[in-house]
């Protein structure tokens, strides 16, 4: 059995505790400096009030000024902030790590290095981490659709653990893996996490279809919906990341397999990510969805965003065409741009009514 050291307190992070309690491992759940009370609930009544669960036994609760205490004699290091932290993370956990640890995240998203180009979180996080042990330490990511209270219920739930290293992505696997937890492999980090992002970002695209509905007046007399349009964007939106899985040289098939299809699936199912399609497939503009939504983070926004800053870089290196991606264009105008909502329906898969 191992210690596990999850920092970052909130749903997604606290709920793997549960498969690792589950198979007798040592957990020690620390808050970053953003949970103190979550912390303190979870020391004085053994409860997550997030998660509106008692901890199982064997996880230990830290304040974030106790991150020192818990990482001590800890093998896997688990991060789970959201994508605002992921430098914060590297930072803090820079001076503690050795070698040997293996460090895993639940972060999505992506980013841009000085060129411009899109990089992985999991390669931001090493940048931030000191020289000396950049090379050494193994990343590895969490992908896939897993919702945190339903992981925390012990319910079936199917995920992929990436890393560049194979024998530290078994290990890790092994580690997590129980009778409800099913955790498949792969060494493709990019595509894992090019696949974790754009979900984020096509959700948005997906949830479109559900403010156009309550715009028109909602279900018609004779019950009718927009199921079929939410259809053909999240169709769309495989397609196109299977575009940018192709043109990174990654594992194309994830975009319609639990990387990209299955997690993309899972964040159709509610959250702030679909309240802010939804905003805005009603005619709201981005800034009266930001006011709406004030006080939650908008990972989809903010991938729309990145992607809206690396795509004349990819069209002026020819990786992509004009008539290219009009979902993820259709977010760029009205997120980054301000514009209407058009979504440009003949364009859809390849253009001109063709498949």
């Amino acid at each position: 059995m191992a210690i596990v050291t999850i920092v970052g307190a909130g749903f997604m992070g606290s709920a793997t505790a549960w498969p690792l309690a589950d198979n007798g491992h040592t957990v020690r759940l620390v808050g970053t400096h953003l949970d103190a009370e979550i912390i303190t609930q979870c020391k004085e009544r053994r409860f997550h009030p997030k998660l509106q669960r008692e901890l199982p036994p064997g996880v230990q609760p830290y304040h974030a000024e106790e991150i020192t205490q818990a990482i001590e004699g800890a093998e896997i290091i688990l991060s789970g902030v959201n994508s605002s932290g992921v430098r914060w993370i590297g930072q803090t956990l820079g001076p503690l790590l050795r070698p040997e640890h293996l460090l895993i995240a639940i972060t999505k998203g992506l980013d841009l290095d000085a060129s411009g180009d899109l990089k992985i979180l999991p390669d931001v996080l090493r940048d931030e981490l000191p020289e000396n042990i950049r090379n050494q330490v193994r990343l590895a990511a969490i992908g896939g659709p897993c919702i945190a209270g339903e992981l925390a219920g012990r319910r079936q739930t199917c995920v992929t653990f990436g890393c560049r290293d194979q024998a530290a992505v078994e290990r890790l696997a092994t580690a997590f893996r129980t009778p409800y937890y099913h955790v498949w492999t792969t060494t493709d980090l990019v595509g894992l996490e090019y696949c974790a992002a754009l979900k984020n970002a096509y959700t948005v695209g997906v949830a479109l279809a559900f403010g156009l509905l309550e715009k028109s007046g909602g279900t018609d007399t004779a019950g009718a919906h927009m199921h079929n349009l939410a259809a053909a964007c999240y169709g769309q939106a495989c397609t196109e990341m299977e575009q940018f899985l192709r043109i990174v040289g990654a594992t194309r098939y994830f975009a319609f397999g639990l990387p990209g299809a299955g997690d993309l699936y899972v964040t159709c199912v509610g959250g702030r990510t679909i309240r802010l399609g939804t905003l805005l497939g009603k005619g709201h503009s981005i800034a009266e969805a930001r006011a709406i939504l004030a006080g939650l983070t908008l990972e989809g926004a903010a991938i729309i965003e990145i992607m809206g800053q690396a795509l004349p870089r990819l069209e002026a290196r020819g990786l992509v065409g004009p008539g290219d991606l009009p979902l993820l264009r259709a977010l760029i105008a009205v997120i980054v741009h301000g514009q209407p909502l058009q979504l440009r329906l003949d364009a859809f898969f390849g253009g001109g009514g063709r498949v």
